[in-house]
């Protein structure tokens, strides 16, 4: 039987661990693609450590994949040994549910997530539903493709989905693995960008990635700070704090929207009152189907944006792991195989 090198999780809060584990042939509708460089998200973390309901153990983390097709299932028409392609969060969906039926693959009531329902791509083989692929653009290295499926979709589709235009003033609340890029696509899309992080130490990075204004909110009050720039179109929440996602709806302008991708448990200290008047709306983004994964590397090619990114061989798995999860990592770590 066939083998691979891939990382197992044993049980929650486990120790990452290389392993060699069978290679899985790919079933009718599905793929199995050799895996070039995989993505380390802040998910990840959550994963590990069994933040997710209906964990099967031992596990595989990984869903900023990227790679070629190595093996088609039966029933694989629209792509061929040897096509580049990455695979995100959007890990496939099922095509018959209600939402599926309304063309809403993002929301599919059976949809998939590389590690969650299926061993993900910290591996040197993963197998996939073809429906989860997005082609890579010859311009894109794999390491520059793997964030694009998470990270990267998920910044550029928020914004891309808000009723900002050219010339807005869109503020970007984080400035790190997401951040980093909305501040980017933010910059490119023709956005007045703002950055907010806490204390000094982004703002160098901060501009040199498109931000035209930066706010330190350990020094000023964001809010304030936002209304005398004249009011934020838009502020992407990329931080996981609900806190500092509340503390800019003030200075959003009228008719402003606030658009949560940082996750967090905690409620959202925000009163109807801060809402009605001005017209406010906040809403929650999820990623990107594949099809979105594509549209944001085409994107990418076109304006030059691309993750900041520190590769790591698999076998430092652990070391990459432990940089991300304390906060020691470049903007984004990346496998490669």
């Amino acid at each position: 039987m066939a083998t691979h090198r891939a990382v197992h999780v044993e049980s929650a809060g486990g120790a990452l661990t290389l392993v060699d584990t069978p290679t899985v042939a790919p079933e009718r509708g599905q793929v199995r693609v050799a895996v070039a460089a995989c993505g380390v998200c802040g998910t990840d973390r959550a994963i590990v450590n069994g933040g997710f309901p209906g964990i099967s153990w031992p596990l595989t983390p990984g869903h900023e994949i990227a790679g070629t097709i190595a093996e088609l299932g039966t029933g694989v028409t629209d792509f061929a040994m040897g096509d580049r392609v990455a695979v995100g969060w959007f890990g496939g969906h099922c095509g018959i549910c209600v939402p599926c039926r309304k063309g809403l693959f993002i929301h599919c009531e059976n949809g998939q997530v590389p590690s969650l329902h299926y061993p993900g791509g910290y591996a040197e083989s993963v197998t996939v539903p073809a429906n989860a692929l997005a082609r890579i653009p010859d311009e894109l290295s794999f390491a520059e493709a793997a964030p694009m499926g998470c990270a990267g979709v998920t910044t550029y589709n928020a914004l891309r989905h808000t009723r900002a235009v050219a010339g807005d003033l869109v503020a970007v609340l984080g400035v790190g693995g997401l951040g980093h890029l909305g501040l980017q696509f933010a910059a490119a899309m023709g956005f007045e960008t703002v950055a907010i992080a806490r204390g000094p130490g982004r703002e160098a990075d901060a501009r040199a990635l498109g931000a035209r204004h930066y706010i330190d909110s350990t020094a000023a009050d964001v809010a304030t700070a936002l209304r005398d720039l004249g009011g934020a179109a838009v502020v992407l929440a990329t931080v996981g704090n609900s806190q500092a996602m509340a503390d800019t709806v003030g200075g959003l302008a009228p008719r402003g929207e606030l658009v949560a991708i940082g996750v967090s448990a905690d409620p959202l200290p925000i009163s109807p009152v801060q809402l009605i008047q001005p017209a406010l709306s906040i809403s929650g983004h999820p990623s990107g189907t594949a099809r979105d994964v594509e549209e944001t590397m085409h994107f990418a090619v076109l304006s030059g944006v691309r993750a900041r990114i520190e590769e790591r061989p698999l076998g430092d798995v652990a070391e990459a792991y432990a940089a991300m999860d304390q906060g020691r990592a470049h903007y984004r770590m990346v496998l490669s195989m």
